[in-house]
């Protein structure tokens, strides 16, 4: 199998290389989308392309667009470090195969490109994505990197989708996304929350009602789903649905088809429903308080946004950006945060997620004196968060005895660990003392691994296993996190 790379980083390109051949890939790389061009008029096309996207010169899209013009059945995927949703849509948009945001696990490259030759369908180049604004979705963890990938598979699609995530992870923006990256675009994309409107109000403000249908309709009134005729009409806290409204919503989702409150005429529209919600639905089907068909029905593509704790490397970004929307919404200077704010804020678990987020943000921009943001300028329910306290987790496994010695020595106290990072060196040194009063030696070679056995579990846990992104917060290379998991027998 024949596998083009572009890039204009040679050690990707070198990595890609080794890696590709070693699988039994033969691997022909260029340094830029010039280079790549010429060799696709004097060489028969690869079965695969690799792209960046950002390149000198003509870009990664560009090219893409370039090469379907000529090779419209040729799978490409498209590579980037700079991965956002924008990025995301433009590439399924133009017809990339698939979506690979860096730094991605170069073991998992190979299978990908032998799935990619398998479906060499043709692709249309000439469509252009529109642009995802209004949707400001800001991330680069890796699981929001799951997100942007979901939805610019779907930007193509009129399917339905169930947003499941915590209260103020950002569902509604997910789904405005979706809808502005959709075919649907130029049409109303219309939101209602489920849970904010009383019970007896609902079906009127679903269905709409004719005038004199009940007390008070002194007119007639156009529901949502008229509203969103062609469009897009998203529902939030659909787990909070009545019974006989769930009912009624299942036959619309059926066929398209409803009566407005004291109507007798259908009415039919073409509406495509995203669905929220931060509850279980399976364990409201299984209490008898959802519909488990309506559950099907809606839970055809499912995204889940992930808790602001699963992506602690966006809070700089977030707060930046948040603080930048609420200096231009009152019309004042961007607050700036010391280093041992952002730190306190990064650690701070964030029980409102992204939506507390940006409470805080304009609440320092309007309480916060002068333009430095200091620990004493934050709020109460932060600092009080961050008292210090010692916090004893699970003992960690023992070390392993090195052969041919017999460990009699007692057992290791676990190394405590305290939330405030300034102490726990202090820790560190009582472990120490009273492992060399009790007459234990190598403390260097148990502490040691201890403390990476602790790093890399942490590590493998905040990245979801991805050991190319692991390794990166650890400040090692891939191959040496893989030696270390192998030396410490971590599964």
């Amino acid at each position: 199998m024949n596998v083009w790379v572009v890039d204009d980083d040679e050690s990707i390109r070198w990595v890609l290389e080794r890696a590709l051949r070693r699988d039994g890939l033969t691997v022909q790389s260029f340094p830029g989308a010039a280079e790549l061009l010429d060799a696709l008029d004097e060489q028969p096309p690869p079965d695969v392309l690799l792209s960046d996207i950002r390149m000198p010169g003509v870009d990664g899209l560009t090219l893409m667009q370039r090469v379907h013009a000529r090779e419209p059945q040729l799978p490409i995927i498209i590579m980037t470090a700079h991965s956002d949703l924008d990025a995301a849509v433009a590439a399924y948009k133009g017809g990339a195969f698939e979506y690979l945001p860096k730094p991605f696990d170069i073991d998992a490259v190979a299978p990908l490109i032998r799935r990619a030759a398998q479906t060499r369908q043709a692709v249309d180049p000439a469509v252009n994505a529109p642009d995802a604004a209004g949707a400001a979705i800001i991330g680069e963890a890796p699981a929001m990197q799951e997100v942007f990938r979901v939805i610019g598979r779907l930007s193509h699609s009129h399917i339905t989708v169930l947003i499941t995530g915590e209260s103020g992870s950002g569902k509604e923006l997910v789904a405005r996304a979706l809808h502005n990256t959709s075919p649907r675009a130029q049409r109303p994309f219309i939101a209602i929350n489920t849970a904010a409107i009383p019970k007896d109000l609902l079906e009127s403000e679903f269905f709409g009602h004719e005038r004199g249908s009940f007390t008070g309709a002194a007119t007639q009134r156009k529901g949502r789903f008229e509203q969103a005729d062609g469009g897009t009409l998203f529902l939030d806290e659909i787990g909070d649905m009545p019974s006989d409204l769930q009912t009624r919503l299942l036959r619309v989702l059926s066929t398209g088809e409803f009566y407005r409150v004291g109507g007798i005429v259908p009415i039919k529209v073409d509406v495509r429903v995203i669905a929220a919600t931060h509850q279980n639905l399976e364990t409201l089907v299984d209490e008898g308080r959802f519909r488990e068909d309506l559950y099907h029905r809606l839970n055809v593509i499912r995204i889940r946004i992930p808790t602001l704790d699963e992506r602690r490397e966006d809070i700089p970004l977030l707060m930046r950006h948040f603080l930048k929307r609420a200096a231009d919404e009152l019309s004042t200077d961007i607050k700036r945060l010391q280093p041992d704010v952002m730190t306190r804020l990064t650690e701070y678990h964030w029980p409102g997620n992204v939506r507390q987020l940006e409470n805080v943000c304009r609440w320092l921009t309007v309480m916060a004196p002068g333009s430095d943001v200091h620990l004493s300028d934050l709020p109460v329910e932060i600092t009080a968060a961050a008292a210090p306290s010692v916090a004893a987790p699970p003992p960690l496994p023992a070390s392993v005895p090195r052969t041919g010695t017999v460990d009699t020595a007692p057992a290791a106290p676990p190394l405590a660990v305290l939330p405030d990072a300034d102490h726990w060196d202090t820790l560190l040194r009582q472990w120490a003392e009273g492992q060399l009063s009790s007459g234990r030696d190598e403390l260097i070679v148990e502490a040691t691994d201890r403390l990476e056995r602790a790093l890399i579990d942490v590590a493998l846990q905040a990245t979801r296993g991805q050991r190319q992104e692991a390794a990166k917060r650890l400040g090692w290379g891939r191959n040496t996190l893989t030696r270390k998991i192998k030396e410490l027998n971590i599964e």
